[in-house]
């Protein structure tokens, strides 16, 4: 999975055509800006967007938002052969698609084994039950456990999905999912802290009182501790919450919930916040100047929105000066301190 090219997906978007459930937190409506599916248009929009493709991308045609193996049987096919033509002709380099626990049997396998799709990715929220019934989710935790296990199996890659803040969810639920997620052999996972969408049951539970929605603060640590147990697993986090495709700034569709553009970088910032200060406690650094380095593009996670994580480092360290350095050698969530000066080495702090 890893590469040191670009990677990108051109999306398809599949309405809510594959999935008779309606959980309480789906507004397919909202998410995919349509109900309609018209396959005539794939062809102009697989085109449109391969024209601005740079030509050392790695790039998947990539069918989300619905649940994909849940289609029409003869829609999906030719969804599927017409992937398959711009991979035998060089253009793309595979098929992706996101699909629902429930809806991966043998059958379904067999004929995406037919096809170069290199991803499959599950829609699997949680791996407690008690929340998979209180979001009428419609399958179990050992549908999803089943379903990733033959996803392996059969040679794909896994991408797991799951989110937190749901109804019924604890930190320690979210945490064991993402566990499960790691141990089921995932190569990779998607983090959504829960948006509240108008129009939905999830919405009517949020008004009445049923469901009580985290605040900011609480929402980004719990993902926060969910980033944690994928980072000791080596498992690389592709995404944390909705993107901007996915209607996530129009407020107008939006009751509550995590709808923050930055969710991720923020969730991410308290990682980085956590790592830094037990690397600062094991060496001892109590006043003085430091020297952090951190892996190539991570500086702004390790930083912190607006400066927080340098503030919060100085002021429990009792720090006159911390400096920030990229380090191409350093793995995602690895920092290392490179040099510390203690204070009774330093004239005055400035």
């Amino acid at each position: 999975m890893k590469t040191d090219k670009r990677h990108i997906n051109i999306p398809v978007f599949i309405p809510h055509l594959g999935c008779p459930n309606m959980c309480v937190f789906c507004n397919q409506k909202t998410i995919s800006g349509t109900v309609e599916f018209d396959r005539g248009s794939v062809r102009a929009l697989i085109d449109e967007a391969l024209s601005t493709v740079p030509p050392d991308a790695e790039t998947e045609i990539a069918f989300f938002g619905g649940s994909f193996t849940g289609i029409d049987r003869d829609l999906m096919i030719y969804l599927l052969d017409l992937a398959n033509e711009y991979v035998q002709g060089g253009r793309v380099g595979g098929i992706r698609l996101s699909t629902r626990p429930d809806y991966i049997n043998d059958e379904i396998l067999e004929i995406l084994r037919r096809y170069p799709v290199r991803t499959v990715e599950l829609g699997i929220q949680s791996m407690d039950d008690g929340v998979l019934n209180a979001c009428r989710r419609g399958h179990t935790a050992a549908q999803s456990e089943h379903a990733c296990r033959a996803v392996k199996a059969c040679g794909f890659e896994l991408i797991g999905q799951m989110m937190t803040g749901l109804p019924g969810a604890t930190p320690h639920s979210e945490v064991e999912t993402a566990r499960s997620i790691c141990r089921l052999g995932a190569d990779g996972a998607r983090v959504y802290p829960t948006v509240v969408f108008c129009d939905t049951e999830l919405c009517r539970m949020a008004q009445s009182g049923e469901y009580s929605i985290s605040d900011e603060n609480e929402i980004v640590i719990r993902t926060k501790d969910v980033l944690a147990v994928f980072a000791e697993a080596g498992v690389p986090v592709i995404r944390v919450g909705l993107c901007a495709s996915e209607n996530l700034a129009d407020d107008s569709m939006v009751w509550g919930g995590a709808n923050h553009s930055a969710v991720g970088e923020l969730a991410m910032g308290e990682l980085y916040m956590d790592i830094i200060s037990r690397s600062l406690t094991d060496r001892g650094v109590s006043g003085g100047s430091v020297v952090i380095a951190v892996p190539r593009g991570e500086t702004s996670k390790a930083v912190g929105q607006k400066k927080k994580n340098t503030i919060r480092l100085r002021n429990k360290f009792s720090l006159c000066d911390i400096k920030f350095v990229e380090d191409d050698g350093l793995p995602i969530y690895n920092v290392v301190i490179k040099s510390y000066v203690p204070q009774r080495r330093i004239d005055h702090c400035t």
